[in-house]
């Protein structure tokens, strides 16, 4: 049935390969993070090669996945009911990336006021196996963690990252007033600021008084700012496949769905990022200042 033959708004996908390869690619890629952390198949523990084929996987599958809902769209397949469809998708997606951060914030505010038990309060302080560990873990940082001055370079990545939300709102602003030009070049300014933030982000991390297994505060730390990082770096690719599309002449000032749909997802990025920055950074480094 042609396009020209469709008598509803809907769009009846034909059927695909691409579910079934993402999930087997998902899998592939678990037992793979599974092999390198714990080792398995008579893999040693560290041996990346399943991972990494696990990780191209999915990759392959994104990239050939969205390209055909990208061909959909240009064919108009896309109609308002399905558009609505996808807006709705996107929202839930976001919705559920909200909760997945919900879940760091929680346990590292669970960890600071509760810190006592966590390292064993019940445990016998006379007893010299246990006195330097209750002694040292029982306060909120540590004793013994230098905290990140949050008001040089977090505070920098803050401005960064609040600036590139300017600058893709830009950007969005002038693709919907057919400003093709203005568009190009405020993706462009985001896509450097996105990059700046990740750079800047390593060299924090080079430079941290304390590891990541080292402490609760320290798996707190890494694992929430870490993960915000990763979505930064998914946030940027996705704008540079933008960017791309846009360059080879794709999205108008009436279709540019995939365009919205990234500037949602940097803008959940910068909000997030605003809270890890006063919970995550500020707080603490006042705690710990404090407390001396």
């Amino acid at each position: 049935m042609s396009s020209g033959d469709v008598k509803h708004d809907y769009h009846l996908v034909n059927p695909s390969p691409w579910p079934l390869l993402g999930s087997l690619s998902v899998a592939v890629l678990a037992v793979g993070g599974v092999t390198y952390m714990k080792g398995l198949f008579g893999l040693d523990k560290g041996n990346p090669w399943l991972m990494a084929i696990g990780l191209a996987m999915v990759l392959w599958v994104m990239i050939g996945w969205w390209r055909e809902v990208a061909k959909e769209g240009a064919h108009g397949d896309h109609t308002p009911v399905v558009t609505i469809g996808l807006r709705y998708g996107m929202i839930l997606f976001i919705a559920s990336e909200v909760m997945f951060f919900v879940a760091w914030f929680w346990g590292f505010f669970e960890f600071s006021i509760f810190a006592h038990a966590r390292v064993g309060d019940t445990w016998d302080a006379t007893n010299p196996l246990y006195a330097d560990a209750l002694a040292r873990f029982k306060s909120w940082p540590p004793v013994g963690v230098e905290t990140f001055d949050p008001f040089h370079l977090p505070l920098i990545n803050t401005l960064v990252l609040l600036l590139s939300g300017t600058t893709v709102t830009w950007a969005h602003h002038a693709l919907q007033h057919d400003d093709r030009k203005g568009a190009k070049l405020g993706l462009l300014l985001t896509l450097i600021l996105g990059m700046g933030f990740t750079a800047l982000q390593v060299i924090e991390y080079s430079e941290a008084g304390f590891t990541y297994d080292g402490t609760l505060y320290g798996s707190a730390f890494f694992m929430a700012t870490g993960f915000h990082g990763a979505h930064v770096v998914i946030g940027t690719i996705f704008l540079a496949i933008c960017l791309m599309r846009l360059m080879m002449g794709g999205m108008s000032a009436k279709k540019h769905l995939g365009f919205e749909f990234a500037a949602w997802y940097w803008h959940f990025v910068d909000v997030v990022w605003l809270f890890l920055f006063a919970f995550v950074y500020v707080a603490p480094y006042l705690i710990f200042e404090g407390g001396k």
